[in-house]
């Protein structure tokens, strides 16, 4: 997982610096990243929406009016090299871009962001142990009893590391 924050770090650096140089997002791109996004939830093990998740990646990381508290140390997900890792990173980024776009006054809400991450994330994880129920993941499955006994909210807010969404 390291390695996957450090290659986004070098990655997010020079396109952050770069989002100076383009403008805010238009009204088409929110739409269209949206569509994506809610595709990509729809589905989230399919294939072919490789591309689609790839544009909102790298779209979110260009345009300066978005800003994601991507709270990674939260989750504990399975190292990045694997292909499990990699989905669960990519369903928090996506469901956290959601939550921007669908509710823009709260968007410097961290604790927000990041519960709507770990909702993002948790049922991903539940198709993906569908397919290899081998593949728990101690932590993830603590997050699943927590939200379903509705008390996730106060887990993200207590359990957060510090400068993670508070």
């Amino acid at each position: 997982m390291l390695l996957r924050l450090f290659t986004l770090y070098l990655l997010l650096s020079p396109i952050a610096a770069g989002a100076a140089d383009r403008g805010p997002s238009t009204a088409a791109e929110r739409k269209q990243a949206l569509a994506y996004i809610h595709r990509f939830q729809a589905d989230p093990l399919n294939p072919d929406l490789g591309p689609e998740i790839q544009w909102v990646l790298n779209w979110t990381m260009q345009v300066p009016d978005i800003r994601l508290d991507l709270c990674i140390s939260f989750y504990k997900l399975p190292k990045a090299q694997s292909k499990d890792g990699s989905l669960l990173f990519d369903a928090m980024v996506m469901a956290q871009t959601a939550f921007v776009l669908e509710n823009p006054d709260h968007q410097d809400e961290g604790p927000a962001q990041v519960e709507a991450g770990v909702e993002g994330v948790l049922p991903v994880y539940e198709q993906l142990l569908k397919a290899n129920p081998n593949d728990r993941e101690p932590y993830l499955d603590k997050l699943i009893k927590q939200r379903d006994a509705g008390t996730l909210k106060q887990f993200v807010k207590q359990h957060a590391p510090a400068g993670c969404g508070n």
